[in-house]
């Protein structure tokens, strides 16, 4: 993926979408993959996955990606600011449904996956632990530790958080697909659908050929873990892939 940089980004027109360059983070690429379904172009801005980034700080009050900057509207990084933006830009192709019900199940779906708390932050914290270990603890693991509420309860915490919310998932599933459908919510893709394709790579991140991720990203993505592994359940990895074949273009570009 070709990126600017964020003082070319500061000039530039249009939405302007700042990513962890060269690997595939799940906050970033699920971001990737709403615009590219709703067909809203945007413009790369590079970030330095772990570094201080102060450009990106000035510019936007915070030094992590994915942040969205539409035209001259405030910095958006939340997950469903970026959401609810790309809802608006593109309502012809909705991924949350206009009835309240469905919406609101969408919503908190997304939100054990995507939010603090959910999928994505425990599996983080999991992904943390082997520097934390180490002594002295290297300056990258002090600085994510910090920011991202690294304890050793919280790790403690996280895989009982992981397969709970697997279970939730899973169970929700099946139920959709006795009733005919083969999406979390309703009989089309919706938002949850796209991060949870994303947010299982954190655990089982698609093969070299699809997803050309460097080596010791792959390394720390991979759980060894049998009980991190078997919150991919047979049925949400193949939630995943058919999300994949439909809906997310491969090779994954970062």
């Amino acid at each position: 993926m070709k990126y600017i940089t964020v003082e070319e980004a500061i000039e530039a027109p249009g939405l302007r979408l700042v990513l962890t360059a060269g690997v595939p983070g799940p906050w970033g690429e699920s971001a990737k993959a709403i615009l590219s379904y709703k067909e809203i172009p945007f413009t790369p801005v590079y970030q330095q996955g772990g570094g201080e980034n102060r450009a990106l700080k000035a510019w936007t009050g915070q030094t992590s990606a994915p942040v969205a900057v539409y035209e001259d509207r405030p910095p958006i990084c939340h997950w469903l600011d970026l959401l609810m933006l790309a809802e608006q830009l593109a309502p012809a192709r909705p991924l949350l449904p206009e009835d309240m019900a469905p919406r609101a199940r969408v919503i908190g779906l997304s939100a054990l996956i995507v939010g603090v708390d959910g999928f994505g932050f425990n599996r983080r914290l999991q992904m943390l632990a082997p520097m934390m270990a180490v002594d002295p603890v290297p300056e990258i693991a002090v600085t994510l530790g910090a920011k991202y509420g690294y304890s050793e309860q919280a790790r403690k915490n996280s895989t009982e958080r992981l397969q709970a919310i697997s279970a939730l998932l899973d169970a929700g599933l099946a139920a959709q697909q006795a009733e005919g459908s083969d999406y979390f919510v309703g009989d089309s893709v919706t938002a949850v659908d796209f991060y949870w394709a994303n947010f299982a790579g954190m655990v089982l991140p698609l093969g070299p050929r699809d997803n050309p991720m460097p080596d010791p990203v792959r390394a720390t993505y991979e759980s060894s873990d049998g009980e991190t592994r078997a919150c991919i359940t047979p049925r949400l990895e193949a939630h995943r892939d058919m999300m994949y074949r439909r809906h997310i273009a491969l090779p994954l570009d970062f």
